[in-house]
């Protein structure tokens, strides 16, 4: 005796209406698995403890204390090396004029003299 596919279907509703699940009768992949997981995110970020004071909030909040950050003093010596061999960052423009100095111009041919 066959049961009517109808009938297995009600079931199939029924059991997915109990068990809370989701009802996919042809059985595509719809990723409900993935979504149905916990989420990692708050669990790995508080794995990692909170940074609460840096060298630079003390530096702040007492200017007279002299302080050493490591760091920072890494990171000037870096761009003084590159300065020293000409590959620094440009000097800024001070002025209106300075800016506008090099912008818009073309630099004329050389003509040679006849």
């Amino acid at each position: 005796m066959a049961i009517p596919k109808s009938r297995i279907l009600d079931l199939l509703k029924v059991q997915c209406r109990i068990f809370s699940t989701t009802y996919n009768p042809e059985r595509l992949r719809t990723g409900n698995k993935i979504l149905r997981q916990r989420l990692k995110g708050p669990s790995v970020a508080s794995y990692y403890p909170r940074k609460i004071v840096t060298i630079r909030d003390v530096q702040k909040l007492y200017p007279d204390l002299e302080t050493w950050d490591d760091d920072e003093e890494d990171r000037l010596e870096h761009l003084q090396v590159l300065k020293q061999k000409g590959k620094g960052a440009p000097k800024k423009k001070r002025t209106a004029e300075e800016s506008k100095k090099f912008t818009g111009r073309k630099k004329k041919p050389a003509v040679a003299p006849s």
